[in-house]
């Protein structure tokens, strides 16, 4: 049985940490410095959603300026070429952008409240709501053993907010804010496959469009969360330092989208899974260590289960996907 585990989830498991591992290293510099950005004692600014806006605003201008580049010097670059302000591509467009809000909002507002090292246990739901989107909105079935794997991440999830909850480091308001930033991915996810065939299946020009329109759906949360008077007041607000970070902050996550539409198309969606969950071990590990946090062994056993439950998880995919791309060819070779 332990030998089966090995064959089949852990060996790929670990075999794709290092072919992945610019992607996973950008992402985690990111976590730490949002983290830095929107709860330490340096930065000291009550501005979350204000801190998503100026990245999506970054990513949008990036992502512009490289537009017309690509333009201009296609031999050099390659960007795919759209208008984000098109009327019609802004309809089909708006509600994934609307999603991408509340999600990139969502995902900050955890990361605020919550330890870093705590933070993929606040997100971990996301593949139980994908599951469940999947049914409620496509009619797609799951197999049984993706369930199981489901419900291992459910019974990690919980016994990792019942160790944390103990610890002077715990937020219910972190912890629900992760639990809606999953539901959102997932169904974020969900509609992006909807949405790509719109701008021809390219995910960098989804990617822009999302950004620009975000950039524009932030404001007026940021008037309902009352952070106008905090980013008025706040005395760094044009130091050198400040707009670096939140420069350092935006271009990682500028990079975070470029290289994963790389590791994509070099390899698959599932290998990105794969490689996120190894991330996120590393990421548990290195931020333990970093903020001197001292955990119980339950604690890391919830982590343990997420971790294996969510590699198993893709590893059942992954075998169904096989198997269906067999029964496929037969079909069309009979």
């Amino acid at each position: 049985m332990i030998g089966l585990i090995f064959d089949e989830i852990v060996t790929p498991f670990f075999d794709h940490i290092c072919q992945n591992s610019t992607l996973r290293t950008v992402s985690i510099c990111t976590v730490f410095v949002n983290k830095l950005l929107l709860s330490s004692d340096t930065v000291n600014l009550d501005a979350p959603l204000f801190v998503c806006w100026f990245q999506c605003l970054l990513t949008a201008c990036l992502c512009g300026l490289l537009s017309m580049l690509g333009r201009r010097y296609p031999n050099v670059i390659t960007f795919p070429a759209g208008n984000p302000f098109d009327i019609d591509t802004f309809r089909k467009i708006l509600p994934l952008s609307i999603l991408f809000t509340l999600m990139v909002g969502t995902n900050n507002l955890c990361l605020k409240y919550v330890g870093v090292a705590f933070y993929y246990i606040g997100r971990s739901l996301t593949i139980v709501f994908n599951v469940v989107l999947t049914y409620t909105l496509l009619r797609q079935k799951t197999s049984y053993k993706a369930i199981i794997c489901c419900v291992f991440v459910v019974f990690g999830f919980l016994l990792g907010v019942d160790q944390e909850s103990i610890t002077a480091q715990f937020s219910l308001r972190g912890t629900i804010y992760g639990v809606m930033g999953s539901l959102i991915l997932a169904w974020y996810s969900i509609q992006t496959k909807k949405s790509l065939v719109h701008v021809q299946q390219e995910v960098l020009l989804l990617s822009f469009y999302n950004n620009v329109y975000s950039s524009f759906l932030f404001l007026p949360l940021i008037l309902m969360n009352g952070e106008v008077s905090a980013i008025i007041n706040y005395e760094h607000i044009f130091a050198p330092w400040f707009i670096g970070a939140m420069v350092v902050g935006g271009l990682c996550g500028f990079a975070i989208g470029f290289v994963t539409v790389l590791e994509i198309k070099v390899t698959s969606p599932l290998t990105h899974n794969i490689s996120g969950t190894a991330k996120a071990c590393a990421q548990t590990v290195i931020a333990t260590q970093w903020y001197n946090d001292t955990k119980s062994g339950l604690w890391w056993t919830s982590n343990f289960i997420i971790l294996l439950a969510s590699a198993a998880y893709t590893r059942v995919k992954q075998l169904e996907m096989q198997r269906q791309h067999e029964r496929g060819s037969t079909t069309q070779k009979a």
